[in-house]
């Protein structure tokens, strides 16, 4: 095969950038290519040349085929990464590579269309022998054909996407009475997020954990195993945390599931890197899940346990060389931990969340993956993740340790993400003895888990108030503030933006002397001695306790970070009264900013509390927007397929009287 040249990477944020970097390392030159959402990505920056492909939606720029294809032509590139994701595992687009003469860095495209499919790929491991979970997996794909079988296997089961992955297209059910609707649920989102409405259903086997193997294969026959990771922390089937080696899996079960994987290679003739998962029982019983034809999002805890680069293999096997480890000098060593930052609230059932990036610290000694700068705005166009976080030690709690830490101190201001999330994930007990299954997030964090506790608030609210008397009043008018206010206190109407409407807090500050204050919020009182500050940074002690904050202010909006958590908090001192907004009102409001993609109600209609009547598409998922009371529908202001802006009034409720 033809030595390489020139790589162009078919995807954004931080696989596009982890490539480019590994590529650029190799000697290679490297092409990104961006839609006019990603003008400001980092990836754009980093690449020796970027060719704009498209609007931002992934249909007319990362999912466009043709462009892609002509980006590479214009610049030259006689090969293309795809990341994962988009068109990493699009048959179509491997083949119009080849007829291109441009090397597609993946598997051939037998092997893709074969894996891609869930329902093809599970009859194909049972034949070569593979465990697989009982469920359904044939053609025909009706409401009555797909009922039946769910009855057959016995509820609950699980309803897949045959075409996809990442959780999209995917649905436990627990009954027979939800059947239907988490069916037609699915088939939308499935068809939405990868063209298929086709689906399969199997078994739900509960509380498993979720086991995948790392294999490589070479076009000279070779096919091994990098050792296992473990997916179990999930939440709505979405990876959180991933680490490798499992604690959960012994010498003898990895030696299995690694030569099972291995089996499971060789019978689509595979080539370069590719993931094997599988669902393990509490007895160590596993059954095959699926095979992932590309580079996994976690495969960096592979990489330094086994000390490899996995995207320099993929390169090197691309040109024809072998691969440059066999089974037996497989050495894993040490442990490694990841855990995905996500743009979204925690605190809000976890809604995806868009905005600017203000304030962008990584923390030290640990990896991280990411592909995002300050001043970059986060779209609602794509995923919401925006970079993973990877600690390795010696062994498992010395890597954990470090991840804790690491998340700690880093920064990011501007967007709502799950930082505190991911700290507070590692340091449960029952992750730190190693015992986390699929069930951990629901059987360890309830649904309020997630908010700040009234303490924290209040304590967050006197670090605003003094954050914006500080930006009020810079410099040199310092001192005769201090004195002006020493007897006089200012006073501070604060708003929280936490989950539903926000809180309310009035905060009261007093110098009592230079560099000594008295803040009153609500009615708890902190003496707070200010060590140093500037526009992002307040160091102060508070008892004793020397402890620090960042915060950065945009648009009369400040946006704080502390141990406790991140909050956003807007100055309404000398704002107009306004009416207040609650919760109960009537009217539907879009939850972030996305695509409508089906109204559900029109006017005249009766709805219930709860009831879903509009369903939003926004950073790949399907988001219900739910009647906040019951009653007449009055106003219908959008229509499927309307481009929708965060809080933007969609419906609205005339509201009912429960009878007595």
């Amino acid at each position: 095969m033809p030595s390489l040249n020139k790589i162009l990477i078919a995807n954004r944020g931080e696989i596009a950038v982890r490539v480019i970097r590994t590529a650029k390392a190799m000697g290679y030159r490297t092409v990104a290519v961006y839609s006019e959402a990603d003008h400001d990505a980092l990836h754009t920056t980093l690449a020796d040349e970027a060719v704009l492909i498209g609007a931002p939606e992934v249909s007319s720029s990362y999912l466009n085929k043709e462009a892609v294809l002509n980006a590479a032509k214009a610049t030259g590139a006689d090969a293309i990464h795809p990341g994962y994701g988009f068109l990493s595992e699009n048959t179509d687009f491997s083949e119009a590579c080849a007829r291109s003469g441009i090397t597609f860095i993946g598997p051939d495209a037998n092997a893709i269309e074969l894996m891609g499919n869930k329902r093809q790929a599970k009859i194909a491991m049972l034949e070569a022998g593979v465990p697989c979970i009982p469920g359904y997996e044939g053609a025909d794909q009706s409401d009555e054909v797909l009922l039946s079988e769910a009855r057959r296997i016995g509820f609950p089961v699980m309803v897949k996407a045959s075409a996809g992955g990442g959780g999209r297209g995917m649905r436990q059910v627990d009954d027979e009475t939800s059947f239907l609707e988490n069916l037609k649920s699915a088939r939308s989102e499935a068809t939405n997020a990868f063209g298929s409405g086709e689906l399969i259903l199997e078994k739900a086997i509960i509380e498993p954990r979720h086991i995948e193997i790392q294999v490589f294969a070479d076009r000279q026959g070779n096919c091994i195993y990098l050792g296992e990771r473990d997916c179990s922390i999930q939440r709505r089937f979405q990876k959180v945390v991933e680490e490798s080696p499992s604690p959960f899996v012994t010498e003898s079960l990895r030696q299995q599931m690694g030569e099972a994987a291995v089996r499971a290679a060789k019978s689509c003739d595979y080539v370069g890197a590719g993931t094997v998962e599988f669902l393990v029982d509490r007895d160590r019983n596993f059954y095959f899940l699926e095979m992932n034809t590309r580079l996994q999002v976690e495969h960096p805890v592979t990489e330094l346990v086994a000390d490899v680069d996995l995207v320099a293999w993929q390169i090197m096997v691309a040109e024809g060389q072998p691969l440059p480890l066999t089974q037996e000098q497989v050495s894993l060593k040490g442990h490694a931990i990841e855990v995905r930052l996500y743009a979204e609230d925690p605190a809000d059932n976890f809604l995806p969340q868009t905005g600017q990036i203000l304030d962008w610290q990584l923390p030290e000694q640990v990896r991280v993956d990411h592909g995002i700068q300050i001043n970059q705005t986060v779209s609602p166009f794509y995923d919401p993740m925006l970079a993973k976080v990877i600690a390795h030690g010696h062994d498992r709690e010395t890597a954990r340790r470090k991840l804790v830490c690491a998340l700690e101190d880093m920064k990011l201001l501007g967007v709502k993400h799950n930082q505190h999330f991911l700290s507070r994930i590692l340091k449960e007990p029952v992750f730190i003895e190693g015992h986390a299954t699929t069930a951990f997030l629901d059987q360890e964090f309830s649904d309020d888990a997630f908010n700040l506790s009234e303490a924290s608030l209040m304590e967050s609210s006197a670090l605003a108030a003094m954050a914006f008397f500080h930006l009020e009043n810079p410099g040199h008018d310092k001192q005769q503030v201090w004195g002006a206010t020493r007897f006089t206190p200012w006073h501070y109407k604060l708003h929280c933006d936490t989950a539903g409407e926000g809180q309310a807090f009035q905060v009261s500050l007093n110098v009592t002397e230079k560099n000594h204050y008295r803040i009153q919020s609500q009615d708890q009182d902190y003496s707070l001695t200010l060590l140093s500050i500037d526009d992002q940074y307040m160091k102060y002690s508070v008892n004793g306790l020397v402890q620090h904050c960042d915060f950065v202010l945009l648009d009369d909006q400040l946006h704080l970070s502390t141990l406790q958590g991140n909050t956003l908090w807007k100055n309404q001192t000398h704002a107009p009264a306004q009416s207040t907004e609650f919760a109960g009102d009537g009217r539907v409001l879009a939850s972030m900013d996305g695509v409508i993609i089906d109204v559900l109600a029109k006017p005249g209609d009766m709805v219930e509390t709860g009831q879903t009547v509009m369903v939003l598409e926004a950073m790949k998922m399907e988001h219900a927007l739910k009647a906040r009371v019951s009653g007449t529908v009055e106003t219908v202001s959008s229509t499927a397929g309307d481009q929708v802006k965060t809080r933007q009034c969609l419906m609205e409720i005339t509201a009912v009287e429960a009878e007595a």
